[in-house]
């Protein structure tokens, strides 16, 4: 791995936490606790199960719930799944001919739109609320969005790529007096805010690992008490996680989430406000630049995540190859070659879009990484002008 490239692009992954490395080759090898949590026969399986239920705790701590409202997933694309799907499939099955109406945004994750196109293919009606002129998708407008039959409004929490943070607190009330129900999507907000889902009138929030210094290929998905009986299975075979979603725990990938997750409860004051040190001394190597645009710089955001669009018609984010890792637009966006519908949603044309970074900084990024990816930015723009 280049010692040479700064990695600014957490929000795309993270690296897993050597503590929680640790943990996870605990339960791998023969003396470890390798066992089925499900075999409840023998100490091998048990000891698994104890394992599992510790981390399903540490999961649940960090957002406000109970242990026993966590449904483990393969990640937050299954978990996004499960609580559309699950809930539009009992819906339809318990009320043959009548309509569904779901209210979402156009600048939710993939993950969250390619289900709702698949949703209207199965006959749900799509509301899609549009953001404000600061990219901020606003409680006014989920209201004005809302109808007496609405059934599900799923909204994230932070935005994967211009960081915005939405007031899910408040739009849940206001949805849950509607009578609907209200999914969340959180993969990016886990160790950055405050979740407590234990005041705030969520029913389901869908969570990831990988995001949060912990393995990929797992994540979890919160239940509340109003939603669990309103759900059908996606995944069957042995009836596991409440009946929710079948198949054999994976008791290390799990542990390394709990893990995951009571570190980031640990680090999230300290985190928080070096994340916001990072982003001044990031901001302040580029001060007196023309022609760079903070993107949501008026609305509320994570202190990780910048969004900047440059101006100069000339200028391609491929300049900075090997100087430092960071995207211009999603992970799951970037196979496309399409602009970023996040960009071209708060108003930026496809070109604009082309020439946006998202800079997102991480848990092993120093101030010195942020100056000098700064600096990297800024030599680039002067070479251009220079040409």
């Amino acid at each position: 791995m280049s010692q040479t490239c700064i990695y600014l692009d957490y929000a795309a992954t993270t690296p897993v936490d050597e503590n929680v490395i640790s943990i996870m080759a605990q339960h791998m090898g023969f003396t470890g606790k390798f066992g089925n949590p499900a075999s409840s026969s023998h100490e091998f399986g048990q000891s698994a199960k104890l394992a599992v239920e510790y981390a399903r705790t540490q999961v649940a701590q960090l957002i406000g719930a109970q242990p026993a409202q966590i449904v483990w997933t393969s990640g937050a694309t299954e978990s996004n799944n499960l609580a559309i799907k699950g809930v539009l499939e009992h819906f339809f099955q318990t009320h043959p001919g009548k309509s569904a109406h779901i209210v979402s945004s156009p600048l939710e994750h993939k993950a969250v739109l390619d289900t709702l196109h698949y949703a209207e293919a199965l006959g749900a009606t799509i509301t899609w609320v549009q953001p404000d002129s600061t990219g901020a998708i606003t409680l006014e407008a989920v209201r004005n969005a809302l109808h007496e039959d609405t059934l599900l409004v799923t909204l994230m929490l932070v935005n994967n790529e211009i960081g915005s943070i939405t007031d899910v607190a408040a739009i849940a009330a206001a949805v849950r007096a509607q009578g609907a129900l209200m999914h969340v999507d959180a993969a990016q907000a886990t160790g950055k805010v405050e979740i407590d889902v234990g005041t705030w009138a969520v029913d389901m929030l869908s969570l990831s690992a990988h995001k949060t210094y912990g393995p990929k290929g797992v994540g979890a998905l919160y239940v509340g008490e109003r939603a669990a009986p309103l759900m059908q299975a996606q995944i069957h075979g042995g009836g596991h996680e409440r009946g929710l979603r079948s198949g054999t725990l994976a008791t290390h990938q799990i542990v390394g989430m709990g893990s995951a997750f009571a570190i980031a409860g640990q680090k999230l004051e300290i985190e928080t406000s070096r994340m916001q040190n990072l982003r001044a001394a990031f901001l302040h190597e580029l001060e007196g630049i023309p022609g760079i645009t903070l993107n949501a710089a008026q609305t509320q955001t994570v202190p990780n995540t910048l969004s900047l669009t440059i101006a100069d018609s000339s200028f391609e984010p491929a300049y900075l190859n090997g100087r430092m890792a960071i995207s211009t637009t999603s992970a799951c966006n970037s196979a496309s070659n399409k602009p970023s519908h996040v960009l071209t949603g708060i108003g930026l044309s496809p070109e604009q879009a082309a020439r946006t970074l998202r800079i997102s900084f991480g848990r092993y990024t120093s101030e010195e990484d942020a100056v000098n990816a700064a600096k990297a930015l800024r030599e680039t723009l002067d070479a251009l002008r220079e040409m």
